[in-house]
């Protein structure tokens, strides 16, 4: 009954809201979690609250009322099932009007489900490639209906992701490589079915892009063209300079002529 007062009340308030400032969410730990892991998601508050709503895509939502000297609420999940996995939102309402939020940017918690067997990876060119080179990097699985992700070390999101064609396979192509491009790649994979679900992430190739060496003669080459450069622009200011000359001479030449014809009439 209780809870039943309070979201009448709630949505109530909100039809005729006020727009506040908008709270911002977080996943805690924010990647890398497991089906049965704690899970704790905080939703900042850019002013006190009195209460705060954490908004499931799936329909459902937990609610929660606020201490009025804390700047954020804490959603936990003990221990992560497949239903919590999913886009989550959050809002507030003050402690002193009627007055609601609107919601708060979507975070997503991707659960890993250990029974899905790792995607297998491979690499061509292998390893050692030049600056320059288009490099692919192929994922697969046991033909599930998925979307790949593709991973490299160092980052905290995935760097690409393909729905995967026939045969459960899916191709990614690394155009022109630089050194940067270098390091350490895997794949994961969500089935269609359960899109905030992943597989746990395969084995590992490494590619390692190095600096494509400047051709023989290359460096001296390019000092030539700059010297070229150079001469060609003194001659242009040369030939400038001179025209400028020869017509200044020439108008006191016209000047000096008509000064003479004048003294002579």
């Amino acid at each position: 009954m209780a809870v039943d007062l309070i979201l009448g009340w709630w949505l109530v308030a909100a039809s005729s809201a006020v727009q506040l400032p908008r709270p911002s969410l977080s996943l805690h730990p924010s990647q890398g979690v497991s089906l049965g892991d704690n899970v704790t998601l905080r939703c900042h508050l850019p002013r006190l609250a009195a209460w705060v709503l954490l908004y499931h895509e799936g329909g459902w939502f937990y609610t929660k009322g606020k201490m009025k000297e804390q700047d954020a609420a804490e959603f936990s999940f003990v221990s992560t099932l497949r239903v919590h996995a999913g886009r989550y939102r959050c809002q507030y309402r003050v402690s002193e009007s009627a007055e609601v939020s609107v919601k708060s940017n979507p975070v997503e918690l991707v659960l890993t489900d250990l029974r899905y067997p790792p995607s297998s990876i491979s690499l061509h060119p292998e390893q050692h490639v030049g600056t320059g080179t288009n490099v692919t990097i192929r994922c697969w699985n046991k033909d599930y209906g998925a979307t790949f992700f593709l991973h490299k070390d160092g980052s905290s999101v995935p760097i690409k992701h393909q729905d995967s064609s026939g045969g459960g396979t899916a191709t990614f192509t690394l155009f022109g490589v630089t050194p940067a491009d270098s390091g350490t790649y895997r794949c994961s994979y969500r089935p269609w079915r359960y899109a905030f679900l992943s597989s746990p992430l395969g084995d590992s190739v490494m590619l390692e892009v190095t600096p494509t060496d400047a051709p023989p003669g290359a460096e001296e080459q390019s000092r030539a063209n700059l010297v070229m450069a150079l001469v060609r622009g003194f001659v242009a200011a040369l030939v400038f300079g001179l025209g400028v000359f020869f017509v200044i001479d020439a108008r006191s030449l016209w000047i000096r002529r008509d000064d003479n014809c004048g003294e002579q009439v």
